[in-house]
């Protein structure tokens, strides 16, 4: 609130001219606190705070029946890609006669190299039914691809790399993905593509896994 104090001046004196009456104001900024404050604290209980970006990763089940293991997976539905130093991606379609190509991670790199791979699964092995639920809880009728894709990160690639892997995972409608190491011998692969890969599926899989 405002203070309003009043000079006097003392009295008057024979002889001297009146001088008109002085005053000085002094503001009290104590309820301005409180009022700061209350805004602080209105402010912080309306406003929404920043969401943390996740994203939903299916893991597989632990009860795994080892005597009953699922079928093996044919070599043209797989697609293993190498995320390697400088934001490059190496990739190689099957095991038996594998031919090392490399991309980006632009939607014309990685991208375009699962569609393709996808379309070829597509001609050979039709589209796959399965059922999932929207948003609402209702199964929906859906088709989607019977492609395979297998993810290596290297010991050069970037935490980001495996990121934007798993988004064009989403992005394309992969259904069917994992996380493996890279084997030595695919190190050897990206180091002379025209050696070619030789191990074979089950070399693959201990390499991995071990």
């Amino acid at each position: 609130m405002a203070e309003i104090a009043q000079d006097t001046g003392g009295g008057k004196q024979k002889g001297k001219k009146v001088r008109s009456k002085k005053m000085s104001t002094k503001i009290d900024f104590t309820p301005m606190v409180d009022l700061g404050f209350l805004l602080i604290t209105f402010f912080m209980l309306t406003t929404t705070l920043a969401k943390p970006q996740i994203m939903a990763l299916v893991m597989p089940d632990k009860d795994v029946d080892k005597e009953d293991p699922p079928p093996p997976v044919k070599e043209s539905k797989v697609l293993t890609l190498l995320l390697g130093a400088d934001d490059k991606v190496y990739w190689y379609e099957g095991i038996t006669d594998a031919k090392l190509d490399s991309t980006d991670y632009s939607a014309e790199g990685l991208r375009q190299v699962i569609l393709n791979k996808m379309d070829k699964v597509k001609g050979i092995f039709g589209m796959e039914d399965y059922k999932k639920k929207n948003k609402e809880g209702v199964e929906e009728d859906l088709k989607g691809s019977y492609i395979n894709v297998i993810i290596k990160p290297m010991r050069e690639s970037r935490y980001k790399n495996l990121v934007d892997a798993l988004d064009e995972m989403a992005i394309t409608k992969v259904r069917y993905y994992v996380i493996l190491n890279v084997s030595d011998l695919e190190r050897e692969f990206v180091k002379n593509p025209a050696g070619g890969l030789k191990f074979s599926a089950e070399e693959q899989l201990d390499a991995a896994t071990n």
